[in-house]
């Protein structure tokens, strides 16, 4: 019998300016609320940060692990010059 053997590609947030990659959500907010993000504490499951120019709203799971990959282009997308999805 052959075994065969499966890479595992794990997608990450990286910030773009200094190529860090995001770990935690207190590396990610301290990112989002310099980047002119705030906290939105209306729903207590969730970590919500959303901006006064616009009508955005970024939705996170409250636990680290269950951040999955929708979540991470959304907040990619609402942040296209400062975030980016790499394979590791």
């Amino acid at each position: 019998m052959e075994h065969v053997k499966l890479s595992v590609i794990r997608e990450r947030r990286l910030y773009v300016p200094t190529n860090q990659v995001i770990n935690s959500y207190a590396s990610l907010e301290r990112i989002l609320l310099a980047l002119g993000w705030e906290r939105y504490h209306e729903d207590p499951e969730l970590l919500q940060f959303h901006k006064r120019s616009c009508i955005d709203l970024i939705s996170l799971p409250r636990e680290f692990s269950r951040f999955r990959s929708m979540h991470m282009y959304d907040v990619v997308i609402k942040n296209r010059d400062h975030f980016r999805v790499i394979d590791l």
